[in-house]
């Protein structure tokens, strides 16, 4: 690389000259409308093409191939949330939710891929209700997916993205001037083209994303001469965390598999892009696919640049990405990354906001409003609703210190409660919904008093949590969410039989060879 080079990128000044401005925008506008277009390429279709059932609107109709299916996954996952909470952080250890998720993966791949194509299953619920005696489970289980993703996942996308883009450009504008037209610009992919145009947007924006992300990368170390570590205190760039870290290194050993489980296994925004392949085969190889990109390339991008912008700037919170990304990347290419991270929040919020329309529509509308004639027009209707409450929350999580933190500790109310109606549907039969349901409100309920009351220090002690009080100053809530996990799995078996009068059969592994 020649040092004019090297000057031009590694410029001290974060803040865009005029004509540098102006150039960002051009490329910004100029990469947004490629995209579109290509996505548009790529789905248009005559509109007697589309049928109006919800496999068509919600699974693509089943006609992804595994480089769609791998790069919607990606994508789904990785948008501005990780990029900018991760390495808010500032802290290597962050890794290690990434280095996980491999596993996560392959239980996805090789688990619960069979089990939902076997059931011809739309929605994660509808396997709950076929493993269940009742549909009261899939109820509660979808209004908990579809208040987590109107009340946390959407409102955070936009909100994380927003933050980017203005930290980046070294604007002072609201962060709903950025948010408004991301937010317009996903509801009308959904719209339009349902999954199939949010899985083929995700995966041509996702391939500029890695690409730039890991140049980002290569330019931030470069920065500080290729050495991450000295001057930096030892916590931030240690693999093994502190009980006062975000991931204690004993919870890699507790909670930590569980969550991936739910987040990749369970989770309707992830499983329904591993539902759209037209055989379990293709399926897995775009698991497959997305195991491999979130072990090889994602750790690097979303910790390394945290903690080069700590070295650099200091402590900056969920600021420190754009800010890192402002100072390494020539303004040409800020303009182009920009447009992409857009892209990819855009992508990241379609994606969300289908698969709630998905729930909307046939756990809800379909059973209890009346028969879904027209899912596109549905959709339609749900996505402009959905988009207009997500926009109207984004200013409820500027006052958080970490997104990334807050968003994992918020998973905890509802993920360990549903994983466990899965765990007891799945592994067991003759379990009465209503027993299931017990067991997640519980659950609920449990993780609550944990994060609210236990976990708090003065709750109920001066200065101390009640954990510190009883001698467990290492009790963390990933190490909750194993003990919420079992418990709950123990309270609804314990309904199941003393107030429905069931005796559930244990059908999992190993279950014929004890027989």
């Amino acid at each position: 690389m020649s040092r004019s080079i090297v000057r031009c990128v590694l410029a001290p000044d974060p803040v865009p000259q005029e004509t540098t401005a102006a150039g960002q925008v051009a490329v910004f506008i100029a990469i947004t409308l490629l995209i579109g277009i290509a996505t548009w390429l790529k789905v248009r279709g005559p509109a007697t093409s589309r049928d109006r059932t919800g496999k068509d609107v919600f699974l693509a109709g089943g006609t992804l191939t595994w480089l769609y299916i791998a790069g919607s996954i990606t994508l789904t996952n990785l948008s501005t949330e990780q990029l900018v909470g991760m390495n808010g952080n500032q802290m290597l250890l962050l890794a290690w939710w990434e280095l996980a998720g491999f596993l996560g993966l392959m239980i996805l791949g090789f688990v619960f891929v069979p089990i939902y194509y076997r059931n011809n299953c739309t929605t994660v619920t509808e396997l709950l209700e076929r493993r269940y005696k009742g549909g009261s489970i899939r109820t509660v289980i979808s209004a908990i997916f579809l208040l987590g993703n109107l009340l946390i996942y959407l409102p955070a996308a936009l909100y994380s993205g927003s933050l980017f883009l203005k930290s980046m450009f070294g604007v002072d504008w609201p962060l709903l001037w950025f948010a408004i037209p991301m937010a317009v610009i996903a509801a009308l992919y959904t719209i339009s083209g349902g999954l199939k145009a949010v899985a083929v947007m995700d995966t041509f924006s996702g391939i500029g994303v890695l690409a730039i992300a890991l140049l980002v990368v290569v330019l931030a170390l470069y920065a500080v001469d290729f050495d991450l570590f000295s001057g930096v205190p030892a916590e931030r760039v240690s693999m093994i965390g502190s009980n006062q870290s975000p991931i204690p290194f004993h919870t890699l050993f507790t909670g930590m598999l569980f969550i991936q489980i739910f987040y990749w296994s369970t989770n309707q925004n992830i499983t329904q892009k591993a539902m759209t392949a037209p055989s379990v085969r293709e399926a897995q190889k775009g698991v497959l696919a997305a195991a491999a990109v979130r072990v090889v390339v994602i750790p690097a991008i979303v910790v390394i640049p945290g903690v080069v912008g700590y070295k650099l700037f200091g402590p900056m919170g969920d600021a420190s990405y754009g800010r890192v990304v402002a100072h390494v990347l020539p303004g040409w290419m800020s303009g182009a990354f920009a447009a992409l991270m857009a892209a990819a929040v855009i992508a990241h919020t379609s994606a969300i906001l289908n698969s709630s329309v998905a729930l909307y529509a046939l756990d809800f509308h379909d059973k209890f409003v009346r028969k879904v004639e027209n899912f596109w027009k549905l959709a339609a209707w749900a996505s402009a609703i959905f988009t207009i409450s997500s926009i109207a929350l984004v200013p409820a999580f500027e006052s958080a210190k970490s997104i990334i933190n807050l968003l994992q500790e918020l998973n905890g109310l509802s993920s360990m409660p549903i994983l466990s109606a899965f765990i007891a549907g799945l592994l067991f039969v003759n379990v009465d919904a209503r027993a299931a349901v017990i067991g997640l409100l519980y659950g609920v309920a449990a993780y609550a008093v944990h994060s609210f009351i236990l976990y708090k220090p003065g709750m109920l002690f001066p200065e101390q949590t009640f954990y510190q009080h009883i001698g467990l100053p290492w009790l963390h809530y990933i190490d909750v969410m194993v003990a919420v996990l079992a418990s709950s799995v123990l309270v609804a078996l314990a309904a199941n039989r003393l107030i429905f009068g069931n005796r559930a059969r244990y059908v999992g592994p190993g279950a014929r060879s004890r027989r």
